[in-house]
């Protein structure tokens, strides 16, 4: 029996697809490259090149998973009630935030004393849909603005500091903390400006609308990303407004040039999200009459993101804990506190970075199947409002 027709927008899918693959192979580094756990690949003075941009196209996908989201919401709320999108969005962003707690956690670590949380991506999507619970209140005008407000001006706050202030360090400040004695929380994504981003994804939802023709549409997108790659290349390249890490100058080309290409990403910088949203627009605006393998390939994964994500994390551990086993640092070395790059037992495991390659395309590979068969299984069975949620 053939699958049930669907009117999902592929170029989203795909564009969904694309960084989370990107992710993967940064995440594989994360456990696999044997210099993962000495130095920054974004260090201009020890890292190189490909191994800079290894880790640098995943830039692109925390934004796009803000972006898109707040597309994807706006795109239910046209079956929903304000209501109903409002309860949708503040159940998901619970959910969501109680996943990044527990089982994305645990996906890290392999450690049952849950004894180290991480406010990482997961979280501040989940933080965001509630606020845009409240925001999606708002007119659409209001919407913009409000978006644009928070992305533009949040690097006023740069300068702002509140020593060991976890409420400040959620809002706008990246910061690790230790609560009651033995729990510690490292914020990696305050809130702001990410609200802002999903925010500004749903207004964009507008123009997915079918009052708005598809030719408008990609000429809006396209100038609109245009724009964003001037802007970013202008605050960067002359050390202006919109980062708190001003660029270098090296000696050495692909020193300065990873300095150039590396604002700050926690919080994002405007200088960081005009660099990653601005492609991410680009690409919307150029790949809705795409075909091929490849993209089909690509949209599978894109369809369920989520999942995808969550599966990725335990396979990607789990082979790490293998390798570890069977290369003497043993698979206790694998249980982890906190942050892998941190753990000092795992200096001199890994493997050099081609086979970093070779293992994420091997995972890849592994979960397509998965991917595809329960892509599936949620567009047949659409009945089940519990798949809403994976």
């Amino acid at each position: 029996m053939n699958p049930l027709k669907t009117k999902r927008i592929e170029s989203l899918d795909i564009l969904k697809g694309l960084v989370i693959i990107f992710m993967a192979l940064d995440h594989t580094r994360d456990y696999f490259h044997i210099d993962s756990f000495l130095f920054d690949p974004a260090d201009p003075e020890k890292s190189n090149l490909t191994l800079f941009f290894t880790r640098w196209i995943t830039h692109y996908c925390a934004p796009a998973f803000s972006f898109l989201a707040g597309i994807s919401a706006f795109l239910v709320g046209r079956r929903k009630s304000k209501n109903e999108l409002t309860s949708f969005l503040l159940k998901r962003g619970i959910w969501l935030i109680f996943i990044e707690f527990f089982v994305v956690y645990f996906g890290w670590s392999f450690n049952i004393h849950f004894n180290h949380f991480g406010l990482l991506v997961i979280w501040s999507l989940g933080i965001s849909m509630i606020f845009l619970a409240a925001i999606i209140r708002l007119s659409m005008k209001n919407i913009l603005i409000l978006s644009v407000v928070i992305i533009f001006g949040h690097n006023l706050l740069d300068n702002i500091h509140f020593d060991q202030n976890i409420l400040w360090s959620i809002l706008h400040e990246r910061g690790n903390f230790t609560l009651f004695d033995s729990i510690k929380i490292r914020v990696t994504y305050p809130i702001i400006p990410w609200i802002g981003v999903m925010s500004l994804g749903y207004y964009f939802g507008k123009f997915y609308n079918k009052d708005v023709t598809p030719e408008y549409r990609q000429k809006l997108f396209t100038k609109i990303g245009l724009a964003c790659i001037a802007g970013f290349l202008i605050l960067r390249g002359f050390n202006l407004y919109g980062n708190s890490n001003p660029r270098l100058a090296f000696d050495s080309f692909s020193q300065t040039l990873i300095s150039f290409m590396d604002p700050s990403k926690y919080p994002p910088s405007l200088t960081y999200l005009l660099m990653t949203l601005g492609p991410s627009l680009l690409f919307l605006g150029n790949s809705e009459n795409l075909k091929g393998r490849l993209l089909n390939f690509c949209a599978t994964f894109g369809k369920v993101p989520f999942f995808f994500y969550i599966i990725h994390i335990y396979a990607i551990h789990l082979l790490a804990a293998i390798l570890a086993e069977v290369t003497g640092f043993g698979f206790d070395s694998m249980v982890l506190d906190g942050f892998v790059s941190t753990n000092q037992q795992l200096i001199g495991f890994g493997v050099n970075l081609v086979w970093v390659y070779v293992v994420w395309l091997v995972i890849l590979f592994m979960l397509y199947p998965m991917c595809k068969t329960f892509s599936n299984y949620k567009l047949n069975h659409k009945e089940k409002w519990l798949l809403s949620y994976f």
